[in-house]
C-alpha cells in the first residue's frame, strides 16, 4: 500500500526523535516539497483526464487522420504536450505552483480575416495556471485568480485546441 508522503514525514521525525531524545517541533514536511509533489501530482491528474478525453476523441472519429497524440516531455518531472496537425499544447511546470499552458503551431494559420499578428498572439499564447494556500495547507489551482477544477480544465483547452488545430 503507498502511503502519503507526508505521513512517511511525520514516522520518520517521530523515529529520529526516539533515537536522538530531542523533541523537534518544526513541521515534519516542508512547504516547498509539498507544493512541487502537489505541482506534479496536478500535472499527472491533468494529463490522465487529457489522455482519456483524447482516447474517446479518437474513437470516435473514427478516422486516422487528425488524431491526438499525447507525448511526455522528456527530462522533466510531468510536463506533457498534446499534437494534432502540426499544432501543440503544451503543458509543464514553470516552477512548484506554477504551470504554463502554451499553443504552438508549425506553420501559421490564419482565420477568415484575421492578421499576421491576430494569428500569431492566438496561437503562440500562454496561460498560467498557480497553485494558492488554503485553509489547513490545501493548495487550491487558479486561473487569473478564480478557482479550477480539471474536468472543466480539460475541456476548454482540448475544444480549443481541437478548433484550432482542424486542417
Amino acid at each position: 500500500m503507498d502511503h502519503p508522503n507526508w505521513i512517511k514525514d511525520l514516522v520518520q521525525a517521530e523515529q529520529k526523535m526516539e533515537e536522538s531524545g530531542v523533541i523537534d517541533f518544526s513541521p515534519a514536511h516542508d512547504p516547498q516539497t509539498h507544493l512541487k509533489e502537489d505541482t506534479i501530482t496536478f500535472l499527472n491528474e491533468v494529463k490522465s483526464q487529457f489522455i482519456a478525453a483524447s482516447s474517446a476523441f479518437n474513437q470516435l472519429k473514427n478516422s486516422s487522420n487528425g488524431r491526438i497524440k499525447i507525448y511526455a516531455i522528456s527530462k522533466t518531472d510531468a510536463d506533457f504536450m498534446l499534437f494534432r496537425n502540426g499544432f501543440k499544447l503544451i503543458f509543464s511546470m514553470k516552477e512548484a505552483g506554477k504551470v504554463s499552458v502554451a499553443f504552438n503551431h508549425f506553420g501559421l494559420g490564419f482565420l477568415p480575416g484575421e492578421s499576421a499578428n491576430e494569428a500569431a498572439t492566438r496561437l503562440m499564447n500562454e496561460n498560467e495556471l498557480v497553485a494558492k494556500w488554503g485553509a489547513f495547507g490545501d493548495l487550491v489551482w487558479t486561473f487569473e485568480g478564480q478557482e479550477i477544477k480539471v474536468d472543466y480544465l480539460v475541456r476548454h483547452y482540448l475544444s480549443r485546441f481541437i478548433r484550432e488545430s482542424t486542417k
